[in-house]
């Protein structure tokens, strides 16, 4: 691609509207920083209000008062919370030009989402899937408009257990991490699949970023109560791992690069994409397996009681 790309290859964004889901810290709020200071209206999607209003005044005091920055509420582990967002934000914007599907947790004890998901891929697959399921209307109504979903290297690991979507039966908590991951590929791809089957002016892309230093590693071991894992991970990420914000380049990329175009996934040009510069790159063969797509696709359906405006069933989100 000739020089690398940075944030500052962003084009002018103003009047553009993006969602970024888990903005208030790590890959998010850089994501959001970096939006924000090309002037695009970014809605900062957060669980915990308190934090995203830190980030918020972060930002601004960065970017300056020009910042067009709109905090809402998002629980990716409660279905009933994504509804909530989504009919507010329906409301409030005619168009929406991006989302990007960032929020995640990693590799943490077992615990469930308000609906009875494994937490893991109830936050990183399920709780976006429905989001996606909610807005899909608005993004088609709006020219040109994209879905990023956050992926991770993990996915190379992960296997879907359409048996056992939830580990009803056992768990552990790095397979089901890399499971959450696999999902996001795998619906990322199947939504390019039916956008091009039906003609829609819509890209479904993806983005990984790497191995980036961000509460994200840190939360595990701190719910594990493992002091030793949470100081062994800081090093790593202290030592290793490049910054939040050449993380957020590949979102970055997706989001509003040119030469992107649907069913691309973007990560880092380095060794084992571990760092670097966005570059296009190439997910296993798990990834791309379409039959395992559409089985993981049926059942998200089920499981989050929607169904695709347009591209899925006959049924809309009631």
């Amino acid at each position: 691609m000739g020089s690398k790309w940075t944030q500052k290859n962003l084009p002018d964004l103003k009047g553009k509207v993006v969602v970024v889901t888990g903005a208030n810290s790590g890959l998010g709020l850089e994501t959001s920083r970096e939006l924000a200071r090309k002037g695009a209206r970014v809605v900062m999607a957060c669980r915990n209000l308190t934090k995203a209003e830190a980030a918020r005044d972060e930002i601004t005091r960065d970017v300056g008062a020009h910042a067009d920055l709109e905090l809402r509420s998002l629980d990716l582990a409660d279905l009933s919370s994504i509804k909530a967002f989504a009919d507010e934000l329906l409301a409030a914007y005619p168009k929406l030009d991006v989302l990007i599907n960032n929020a995640g947790i990693m590799a943490i004890p077992r615990r469930e989402t308000a609906d009875g998901f494994e937490m893991q891929i109830g936050t990183n697959h399920l709780g976006h899937f429905a989001l996606t399921a909610r807005l899909l209307e608005r993004l088609l109504e709006t020219p040109g408009a994209r879905v990023v979903n956050v992926a991770s290297q993990a996915h190379r690991a992960g296997k879907i257990r359409l048996d056992d979507l939830n580990w009803k039966k056992t768990y552990s908590k790095w397979p089901a991490y890399g499971q959450s991951k696999l999902a996001n590929l795998l619906f990322t791809y199947e939504l390019d699949r039916r956008v091009r089957e039906h003609g829609l002016d819509l890209v479904s892309a993806a983005a990984h970023p790497g191995y980036s230093a961000t509460n994200l590693q840190l939360v595990g071991p701190q719910m594990q109560g493992s002091g030793f894992m949470e100081k062994m991970t800081g090093l790593a990420n202290d030592v290793v791992a490049q910054s939040a914000l050449m993380g957020a380049l590949p979102s970055l990329y997706a989001a509003f690069a040119e030469d992107v175009s649907s069913g691309d996934y973007i990560g880092p040009d380095g060794l084992m994409e571990m760092r670097g510069h966005p570059v296009k790159v190439t997910s296993n063969a798990a990834s791309q397996d379409v039959e395992v797509g559409k089985k993981l696709w049926a059942l998200s359906e089920e499981l989050t009681a929607l169904s695709f405006p347009v591209v899925g069933d006959e049924a809309t989100a009631p």
